[in-house]
């Protein structure tokens, strides 16, 4: 099984209401690192912003899988506006996570101007492409999974359209909370 993932990063300082507050982090791990082992996933394509792609990227290590990442442009600016702009220990682990990934072969830098909201749709889009390229060749399942509130933010939510574009190419997405509840919600074929 191959993981396309995209989600939300941890809310800035006195966002309200919270979409993925700091303290949600523990809550979002145990859901990823279950449904990672639930569905024998082998391989996660994501880029690499604080939450939920850390996240599930430090659980993908820790379970041995394959881990893919797609970055829409240089490595330092995404560092500085998508990563270490958000409370908790992002820094460190994105500079660890990219390392071992980069030292697999398995960082692509998209080399996308930085407009944020055509950038990051731009790499959710190579990140469902690189899923599906990656399970033809090994002749597995796709399953896309949006690690969100659930709640659109209108016409520029990537996460929200990286969804979509899932559903639209027939795949089975699963949804995780970022405010803990009810775990793992299935849509599109589950």
């Amino acid at each position: 099984m191959v993981v396309a993932l995209s989600g939300r990063r941890i809310d800035a300082p006195g966002t309200e209401p919270p979409v993925f507050p700091l303290a949600a982090s523990d809550w979002v791990r145990t859901e990823l690192r279950a449904l990672f082992q639930a569905r024998h996933a082998k391989t996660l394509v994501c880029s690499a912003a604080c939450g939920a792609d850390l996240i599930a990227l430090e659980e993908a290590g820790a379970l041995g899988m394959r881990r893919r990442i797609i970055l829409p442009f240089a490595l330092g600016t995404f560092r500085e506006t998508s990563v270490v702009d958000r409370p908790g220990y992002w820094g460190p682990l994105f500079d660890q996570v990219i390392a071992e990934v980069h030292a697999c072969a398995d960082l692509v830098d998209l080399g996308i101007a930085s407009e944020p909201d055509s950038s990051y749709r731009k790499a959710g889009e190579a990140i469902l492409e690189e899923a599906a390229f990656l399970a033809a060749r090994g002749a597995e399942e796709v399953l896309a999974v949006l690690v969100w509130n659930q709640v659109s933010r209108g016409e520029g939510d990537v996460t929200h359209a990286f969804g979509k574009a899932a559903r639209d190419r027939g795949w089975c997405v699963l949804e995780v909370r970022t405010l803990p509840g009810e775990p793992l919600l299935g849509a599109g074929g589950v």
